[in-house]
């Protein structure tokens, strides 16, 4: 297989377990995205979720509940500002989906060398740049919302 059809079949896979987790708990991809960087970053306010997702902050109450009602999400008052709602992740149903998933990909990790572990995630680090990078480039050539 050649690296290129490798990358389309990987990045295909990767879309099909994430609309299959979004079946199961009723979130869409975007949805998935918005808790992925909250679980990843901690709790934060819904415009800095909105920036960084280059949404509407009325698209991003949407998404809040969804996860919401999903369990996947909390909102409280920010103590700093009463007036900022703050956003926190919740792992349940999301974790225990990706259990299987995780526990598989250990397995297939542990049957390389530290070495070859190494480039993989070497591989891996300069793809999500090289994926963020040009997810920007699109971004930024998008038409201005005129609304």
């Amino acid at each position: 297989m050649e690296a290129t059809d490798a990358g389309r079949r990987l990045s295909t896979a990767v879309a099909a377990f994430h609309e299959a987790v979004g079946a199961h708990l009723g979130v869409t991809a975007v949805d998935q995205r918005a808790y992925a960087i909250v679980a990843g970053d901690g709790p934060m306010p819904a415009g800095e979720l909105a920036r960084r997702l280059n949404l509407t902050p009325g698209a991003v109450t949407g998404v809040a509940d969804r996860l919401e009602r999903a369990g996947l999400l909390q909102r409280a008052p920010d103590r700093a500002d009463r007036r900022r709602v703050l956003l926190s992740a919740e792992p349940g149903a999301y974790g225990e989906l990706f259990a299987g998933l995780g526990a598989a990909m250990s397995e297939m990790t542990a049957r390389y060398t530290p070495g070859e572990q190494a480039v993989v995630a070497d591989w891996v680090a300069r793809t999500v740049g090289i994926l963020q990078e040009q997810t920007r480039v699109l971004v930024d050539r998008l038409p201005e919302d005129p609304g």
